[in-house]
């Protein structure tokens, strides 16, 4: 059976939505308990994203203590760290009992070190010592993701020895596919994958038919670069490894999904100047105050952009068609950088732009910007010969598009690598930086041209 389209399954949460809203509305509780009773984890944790917060909260005190710690770890960062806020340290112990501990430290990193001392300290000592081993290392990194809950054997067993051995789990870990070969001092020596433990002989050894073909992944390793690796092999699980080689726990898919989801939210959130974690529902002051910063530097640049169009105040004055035919010099420029702009930040984000290439990269994106501008700077330059009738009009949008069209290509190109060598995220600053270059050089370039021309 085919699974629903994704545009039915956002309406029928709408409709949940709806139905909640008004069991709320008529203060009946329990109708809404039983209700979220009937969800899983993800549908109620979408539920409580699309709440405002005072109903949001509301809707946290109905749902059944047993998955609790399962919605939490669905949620966002901002809005998990608006429940959390709610929570004393016996509540927050109590919910992550049963997560894995990657899912614990996610949710441990959001809270003041006091209180994440507080609800280390009221953890078993197993399960303090596997969050505290996730917690040594950044959030972004392989270290950060992986779970610590694994299953390993060493390579003298038997296959028969091993299936008892499994037999004896009431369950195995979420999405295993293999189990991992280590030697006595638990460094990794490769993958037992289940088909094949399921397949071959019993009598065999684990040595016999071990895999030795995926290489482990350093605990320091980005996030990004790991989901890559997930993405070019196929890969379910993977093993993380410490600087000795060994085994520090495993890396699952969904792990992955989250972080490509994050990063797309992250390259759509940063062209605005927000954060990918933005509470569609947050309070206005907060969310006001977040929105400021951008909006202040986006005036400064067009002050900046202002400033230069007054130097030309005299010609304007002069010649009117100019004040009209302006704004398409910077628009085209605007929108050729950004073209540029898109393709590098992808590019870098994949990893697949280095020193090696990035020369052969602008020559190509000048080359097309060339033909472009080409293109349509005739065009323009027939449009407005036509509209005015003024070749020397036409001649001088022609080559202030000209100019603009090339400049923005290079600057798309060469602003991502310049930015990250900065230290400065790309898809955050690139946009407004870009935008900077296309206005001032495109007003510079025709009204300059202009003044030439008619002084």
């Amino acid at each position: 059976m085919s699974s629903p389209p994704q545009a039915e399954i956002k309406f029928r949460a709408q409709n949940q939505l709806s139905e909640l809203f008004a069991a709320l509305d008529s203060g009946t509780g329990q109708e809404v308990r039983r209700m979220l009773k009937t969800l899983t984890p993800q549908s109620i944790a979408q539920l409580l994203e699309s709440s405002p917060p005072r109903i949001r909260q509301v809707l946290w005190n109905l749902i059944d203590r047993d998955v609790e710690g399962e919605v939490l770890q669905e949620l966002t960062d901002e809005v998990r760290s608006q429940i959390l806020d709610t929570l004393d340290t016996e509540e927050m112990v109590e919910i992550m009992e049963g997560l894995d501990a990657d899912d614990i430290a996610d949710i441990l990193q959001q809270l003041p070190e006091r209180v994440v001392s507080e609800v280390l300290s009221a953890m078993s000592e197993t399960d303090r010592l596997r969050v505290e081993s996730v917690l040594a290392y950044d959030e972004n990194t392989a270290g950060g993701l992986m779970d610590t809950d694994t299953i390993s054997v060493r390579p003298n067993l038997s296959l028969d020895v091993v299936l008892r051995y499994l037999r004896r789990h009431e369950q195995l870990p979420e999405s295993t596919d293999s189990l991992f070969v280590i030697n006595r001092q638990g460094q990794y020596i490769g993958l037992l994958p289940l088909s094949k433990l399921l397949t071959t002989d019993p009598s065999v050894t684990v040595r016999e038919v071990v895999s030795t073909d995926v290489e482990p992944i350093p605990a320091d390793m980005r996030d990004t670069e790991v989901a890559q690796l997930f993405e070019k092999y196929d890969w379910i699980t993977a093993p993380v490894v410490d600087e000795n080689n060994r085994l520090l726990g495993r890396i699952t898919i969904d792990d992955i999904v989250d972080v490509i989801r994050e990063g797309a939210d992250h390259s759509l959130m940063s062209m605005a100047g927000l954060d990918e974690e933005e509470d569609t529902f947050a309070p206005v002051r907060r969310t006001a105050r977040r929105r400021a910063l951008w909006l202040g530097i986006n005036l400064l640049t067009a002050l900046l952009a202002s400033w230069v169009i007054s130097l030309f105040q005299n010609t304007l004055d002069k010649v009117v068609a100019l004040a009209v035919l302006m704004p398409i010099v910077a628009s085209m420029g605007g929108v050729a950088g950004s073209q540029t702009l898109t393709v590098v930040i992808r590019g870098m984000a994949l990893g697949q732009i280095g020193r090696s290439n990035l020369r052969w990269l602008l020559s190509r994106e000048l080359g097309a910007a060339a033909m472009n501008a080409l293109l349509w700077s005739l065009v323009m330059g027939g449009v407005a010969a036509l509209w005015f009738d003024d070749i020397t009009i036409a001649v001088i949008i022609v080559a202030a598009m000209l100019i603009n069209l090339i400049v923005a290509a290079m600057a798309g190109a060469i602003l991502p690598v310049v930015l990250r060598a900065m230290r400065i995220d790309p898809a955050l600053a690139g946009s407004v930086a870009l935008t900077t270059v296309t206005d001032v050089v495109g007003f510079m370039s025709f009204l300059g041209l202009a003044t030439w021309q008619f002084s």
